[in-house]
């Protein structure tokens, strides 16, 4: 998969699609301001659990996201990003 995000607006695409926090909210309201990333806080916990649920469902997310965000969110800039990986192989790797 292919994982975008825009600085500026803080919008984070999946292989071309935009994605919502709604979902992810509605699981765990980390961050009302939505998705964030660079750093280890609330919107980058909001990002990787979006994530995961675009590929699990909401318990096997909530065991896994936050082990996500600390090897993957955390770890990218705080600007534009490209993240080239495999969610669903992630998931079974470490469900």
């Amino acid at each position: 998969m292919r994982i975008t995000g825009q600085w500026n607006t803080r919008h984070v695409q999946v292989d071309g699609k935009l994605i919502s926090s709604a979902k992810s909210f509605s699981v765990h309201p980390h961050s009302p301001d939505g998705f964030a990333w660079g750093y280890g806080g609330s919107g980058p916990a909001q990002l990787a659990l979006a994530l995961m649920l675009l590929v699990t469902d909401a318990g096997t997310a909530k065991r896994l996201y936050q082990d996500f965000k600390r090897e993957y969110i955390v770890e990218l800039p705080q600007a534009d990003f490209e993240l080239e990986v495999d969610l669903a192989a992630y998931v079974r790797h470490h469900g």
